[in-house]
């Protein structure tokens, strides 16, 4: 299954999902009309229609407006789900060995991936072993994972566990869980109001002054407040229900995916076998886990048979290890981690070429979603490999800015110069002086750096201040523009740092689909300055050119190569519109695009940039791709 066939996967589960959620309100809404006509038929023979009308409206509202406030809270992003459950957010400047482990198996996740470092949150008073990732894209999303997976599972394990969850982000299943977490919740809120009626109600008397009175005023209250209960507990048990339903498969698929990934079965099979081993399980002490069981990696409290959200332990370690008996379950302890533990895979990647040569090439179009262990040992090589002054300015709150307008400053020595000027004037020599060490440092490591450093200074980015986050996409626009001209590839990159930042600006609304006649212009358009960008004589962009029309298929067909007078504003408006393009057509977009990075058998780094750049305005996440210097594709 590819990233497109999973989207599609992860859509129909959505479907069925509103499906099931519309189902279930209109039993809950027949089941508060029943009961608020029982409670009337205690005082007036024949209740008003208008009565039970208005109360299976109300239901209505209440559900849907509960859905809708639990989806808007968790729209700010993962990490609140991560917080609501206890979590602390990892620091970038983080000592512990445990937790700097956890950052770097991420990190190297996430650049093998083609996205953002998500935030990175620790369960610290969570013994048992699991984790969840969270978020509605992959700019706001967080993983986090329990200090009993971190003190038990040694780093092959964590890959394992890790690869699983960043499948769940690539598959589509973390926006899935999150709609989901809203859902159930507007259909289990009235069980809440129920018990709070029923206390109220003790609280103040009712029962006794009813007894009194002899009246029989307090007797509907109650009845309404036990009957929302019992309506409540059909809402807990259908949400279950659904959860179990919409979950199990994608455990399987995540699984699956995960060892792609990976390319080892033992990792994540010997962290289930932990899991079954092991006194606490997976089982957390949270006050509510059920309310994100269907997003951990595994049980989180003691359900089984129709309830349970994940399938049974056994059968997934068959799934990946199908000699595994049952009773080869081992028995674990919790043992003491040493520092050394924290990153000793080091040492078989560092003789890995951060360059990309080793890289196995396939279809670029078959990488999308799809990262192998490749991507996985050249994303652990490079970012072994970067210096240290780079990598902690990535992650420091005052120098992830300045390098990311290192990351901008490009070209001769002359542009160069113009650019530092530019930044000392609007930002003060000294900082200027910082920004050009880190130019000095960057370009040491050629261009395959950059992408991959703005991917780990997202976290801390994206915990600046607002008006931060603006000044900094403010001055780095200008700095761009500062001489008039706007390179191809400087274009690209502020464009990927704009997008996986435009969600702590303001989350993402939903726009309307692109009309086809705009879809057809803005394709014909991209191609063409792709071409031209790529290929200097005029035959081999018309060939190029050619080569991505004949994949967009027959609706593009006789199109001609036009040459814009604006190449980078023809791009950012066709980019724009083909934000906005049909989930079905963004497939043969990304295939039109590498047919014609690809027709002359060369990628160069700009090109790659230019890929990563198209395919992250298209929500399609990219693994990085092997280039040499000389621009020819191993």
């Amino acid at each position: 299954m590819n990233f497109f066939e999973a989207q599609d996967s992860a859509r129909r589960a959505t479907r069925g999902l509103v499906i099931a959620y519309s189902v279930a309100t209109l039993l809950i809404v027949a089941g508060v009309t029943a009961i608020v006509g029982m409670a009337l038929y205690g005082t007036q023979q024949n209740p008003d229609p208008a009565i039970l009308l208005a109360a299976a409206i109300a239901t209505i509202a209440l559900i849907v407006s509960a859905t809708l406030y639990k989806t808007a809270r968790l729209s700010s992003g993962g990490g609140t789900v991560a917080r609501d459950l206890g979590g602390t957010q990892v620091p970038p400047d983080v000592n512990d060995p445990l937790r700097r482990r956890l950052r770097n198996v991420v990190e190297e996740m996430s650049i093998a991936s083609g996205i953002p470092v998500p935030e990175i949150y620790v369960l610290e008073q969570e013994t048992g072993i699991n984790a969840f990732a969270a978020g509605f894209t992959t700019g706001d999303a967080a993983i986090a994972v329990t200090r009993g997976t971190l003190e038990i599972l040694n780093r092959d394990e964590l890959q394992g566990v890790i690869a699983h969850e960043f499948s769940h982000i690539l598959n589509g299943d973390m926006r899935l869980n999150i709609r989901m977490m809203g859902v159930l919740f507007g259909i289990m809120v009235l069980g809440l109001i129920g018990r709070f009626i029923l206390r109220s109600s003790y609280r103040t008397g009712l029962s006794s002054s009813r007894s009194r009175r002899g009246s029989g005023g307090g007797a509907p209250v109650l009845l309404i407040g036990v009957g929302l209960i019992v309506v409540g507990s059909v809402g807990v048990f259908m949400s279950r229900l659904i959860k179990a339903a919409v979950s199990r498969q994608r455990e399987y698929l995540a699984d699956a995916s995960a060892v792609q990934f990976t390319r080892q079965t033992d990792g994540i099979a010997n962290a289930l076998k932990k899991i079954g081993g092991y006194q606490r399980h997976s089982y957390l002490k949270a006050a509510d886990p059920e309310e994100v069981s269907h997003m951990l990696f595994a049980l989180g409290a003691r359900f089984s048979g129709l309830f349970a959200t994940h399938p049974p332990l056994i059968d997934r370690i068959k799934a990946l290890q199908p000699g595994f008996r049952d009773d080869d379950l081992p028995t674990v302890d919790l043992p003491r981690m040493s520092p050394s533990d924290g990153d000793a895979a080091f040492s078989n990647l560092s003789q890995f070429t951060a360059g990309g040569d080793a890289l196995q090439q396939k279809p670029i179009i078959d990488t999308i979603g799809n990262p192998t262990l490749q991507h996985v040992m050249y994303a652990g090589a490079l970012r072994g490999g970067l210096p240290e002054t780079l990598y902690e300015a990535a992650h420091s709150p005052h120098l992830a800015p300045l390098l990311v307008f290192g990351i901008f400053i490009s070209g001769s020595q002359q542009r160069s110069a113009s650019a530092l000027e530019f930044v000392a004037r609007q930002l003060g020599e000294q900082r200027a002086k910082l920004v050009s060490e880190l130019h000095d440092a960057l370009a040491a490591g050629g261009p395959e750096w950059r992408l991959p450093l703005l991917e780990i200074a997202f976290p801390t980015l994206r915990q600046m201040p607002l008006q931060r986050i603006e000044f900094m996409l403010d001055i780095g626009q200008r700095l761009i523009e500062q001489d008039g001209q706007i390179e191809l590839h400087e274009f690209c990159l502020y464009r990927i740092l704009k997008l996986n930042l435009g969600n702590a600006l303001a989350p993402s609304a939903r726009s309307r689909p692109a009309a086809k006649a705009e879809v057809r212009s803005a394709a014909l358009i991209l191609l063409a300055v792709i071409a031209l960008n790529g290929q200097a004589a005029a035959e081999n962009r018309e060939r190029a050119f050619a080569a991505g029309v004949a994949k967009l298929g027959k609706w593009a067909k006789d199109a001609t190569l036009q040459v814009p007078a604006d190449r980078v504003a023809a791009l950012r408006d066709c980019l724009d519109t083909l934000q906005r393009v049909s989930h079905s057509g963004r497939q043969k977009l990304v295939q039109a695009v590498a047919a014609v990075i690809s027709e002359d058998g060369r990628l160069t780094a700009g090109e790659a940039e230019l890929l990563r750049a198209v395919c992250a305005s298209l929500l399609c996440p990219l693994p990085p791709l092997a280039v040499r210097r000389d621009g020819q594709q191993p």
